[in-house]
């Protein structure tokens, strides 16, 4: 997630704001996870991946409109 953005940025959102990083942590928590039990390292059943999947969507929703309020905030600063 925000392999795109300039990773100096992400570091600084994740020391400035500690529901980013925490939500930053979890997407990353939950990529790893889900990976692992698409391949079938970590033995989860259907319902239980669905849910870690879905989560993980809501987590990066959530971390792209946080990102994008504060560059919409650093534009109307400048």
């Amino acid at each position: 997630m925000f392999e795109d953005q300039q990773r100096d940025a992400v570091e600084a959102l994740m020391k400035a704001d500690a529901e980013f990083r925490r939500l930053y942590q979890r997407h990353k928590e939950l990529n790893s996870k889900v990976d692992n039990a698409e391949i079938g390292v970590l033995p989860v059943d259907d319902v239980t991946l669905a849910s870690m999947k879905k989560e993980k969507l809501h987590a990066k929703e959530r971390l792209q409109r946080m990102w994008d309020e504060r560059h919409a905030r650093q534009h109307q600063i400048h």
